[in-house]
């Protein structure tokens, strides 16, 4: 594949050259970061691309950036959290796997593909199965921040803040495994986002009540299991396994419950017998016989 600089949008792209696409039926690896195509032309050639994941800015295709190691394990473990949450809470859908959404906001139009997102199940638009696009506005979307360039970091800390508020995404969470530009924003009613309040180092979502977590253990990502008793996340993770330890302890009581009134009642009737013995004695020392309650004359 041959470099080629593409006039139409040399001024517009500052970073990367421009690798422009061969015939689709060549096999080769097509990167058009930063070329300037039609909205159809997006849809129809590079939303499905098998090779690259691009998004779509206002005519200009963008490349997603890969991800990192450390990105990967931070993005299973808020996910395994997220599905804990809606397992415990099914009132939304977790949308990933490149699928994208389409902003159209009042001074351009941009198709964005969230690293995560939801929806909620009272949102007026509903996904079917067999769709690949979601037609209407994610109430939360989290991206996993890529600082590869200055371009990448801007486009999710500024560019996409602003698309995301804009188009009335209610929660928007920047997730960064270094942990320096980490932020979580809600949409106030005059249209803006404000950063979400972190007492004690906690964020509460708004979108999905109750969904709570230590901003720390984004970085530790503990075991869920070692946090089962924690007042964070007792009230959503592995439902199933408490409900499980619940039925075995509470089974454990019911048996502990029934040894020891087996107990009472060994120690009760072992009392009564003793107590028999002890009457049986003083009446044959006083000359009655225990079994008839008579005067024993030969005494």
């Amino acid at each position: 594949m041959t470099l080629i600089d593409y006039p139409s949008v040399a001024t517009q792209k500052t970073e990367t050259q421009i690798l422009l696409p061969r015939d689709e039926d060549d096999g080769e690896v097509r990167f058009a970061d930063g070329l300037c195509v039609s909205e159809e032309e997006f849809w129809r050639r590079y939303y499905h691309d098998p090779d690259l994941s691009y998004e779509w800015n206002n005519g200009i295709l963008e490349a997603k950036p890969m991800a990192d190691l450390h990105s990967a394990q931070l993005y299973r473990w808020f996910l395994r959290l997220l599905e804990e949450y809606l397992s415990a809470h099914p009132i939304a859908t977790i949308i990933g796997l490149e699928i994208g959404f389409r902003l159209a906001l009042p001074h351009k139009t941009s198709i964005r593909r969230p690293d995560l997102a939801v929806y909620l199940h009272s949102n007026p638009v509903i996904m079917r199965g067999e769709e690949c696009t979601y037609h209407g506005i994610f109430d939360l979307c989290i991206e996993f921040l890529s600082d590869s360039t200055p371009r990448d970091v801007r486009r999710d800390t500024v560019i996409k803040k602003s698309e995301y508020c804009q188009a009335g995404v209610h929660e928007y969470f920047i997730l960064d495994r270094k942990g320096q530009k980490t932020a979580f924003y809600r949409l106030t009613p005059t249209g803006t986002y404000t950063p979400i309040p972190s007492p004690a180092g906690i964020i509460q979502s708004a979108v999905l009540p109750g969904f709570q977590f230590r901003v720390a253990d984004l970085y530790e990502r503990p075991s869920l299991r070692t946090r089962i008793n924690d007042r964070v996340y007792n009230s959503f993770i592995l439902s199933e396994y408490q409900a499980e330890r619940q039925r075995a302890d509470t089974l454990r009581q019911r048996a502990e419950a029934e040894r020891q009134r087996a107990e009472t009642e060994r120690q009760r009737a072992e009392a009564e017998h003793q107590e028999r013995l002890r009457l049986a004695a003083m009446l044959e020392t006083l000359g009655i016989d225990p079994e008839t309650g008579r005067a024993d004359r030969g005494k």
